[in-house]
C-alpha cells in the first residue's frame, strides 16, 4: 500500500459509528430494569394501568413493559435502533403524560406522580436524541 492510497477507516470499523456507548448503556439498562421490576409485580401493575383507565390492562401492562425491556435492550447493545428508540419513544410520550399525570393526583399520590413524571420526562429526552441518531445513519 502506497502512502498516497487512502485508509479505508469508517466510524464503523473503529467502533465509533454508534452514539455515545455510555449514553447508549445507562438509558437502555435503565429502561430494562425499570420494565423488568414492572414483571416482578405485574399484579400491581395491572392494577395500576387499570386505575389509570388503560383498556386492557391485562394485555396492556405486560406488552408495554415487554417492550420497554426489548427497547431498552437494543438502545443498549445499538440493535435495530430506528426500532429500539421508537419504541421507546412511542411509550414514554404515552406514559408520561397518562400515568403519572401528577397535576389530577391526589395530595397524597401527587409528589410520587411528580417524581415519575420529571424521570420519565429526562428518560424521554435521552430516547429522542438516540433517535435522532438512528435516523441520521
Amino acid at each position: 500500500m502506497s502512502d498516497d492510497e487512502p485508509t479505508e477507516t469508517t466510524a464503523e470499523s473503529d467502533g465509533r459509528g454508534a452514539p455515545s456507548r455510555l449514553g447508549r448503556v445507562l438509558l437502555g439498562v435503565g429502561l430494562a430494569a425499570q420494565a423488568s421490576e414492572d414483571f416482578r409485580d405485574m399484579d400491581d401493575t395491572i392494577e395500576y394501568a387499570e386505575s389509570a383507565g388503560v383498556p386492557m390492562p391485562d394485555l396492556a401492562a405486560p406488552f408495554a413493559s415487554g417492550m420497554m425491556v426489548v427497547a431498552g435492550l437494543g438502545i443498549a447493545l445499538w440493535r435495530l435502533p430506528r426500532i429500539a428508540t421508537g419504541a421507546a419513544v412511542a411509550f414514554l410520550t404515552v406514559v408520561t403524560a397518562t400515568m403519572h399525570d401528577f397535576w389530577n393526583a391526589d395530595e397524597d399520590d401527587k409528589s410520587g406522580e411528580r417524581l415519575a413524571f420529571f424521570g420519565n420526562l429526562a428518560m424521554l429526552g435521552g430516547a429522542l436524541v438516540f433517535l435522532r441518531e438512528a435516523y441520521k445513519r
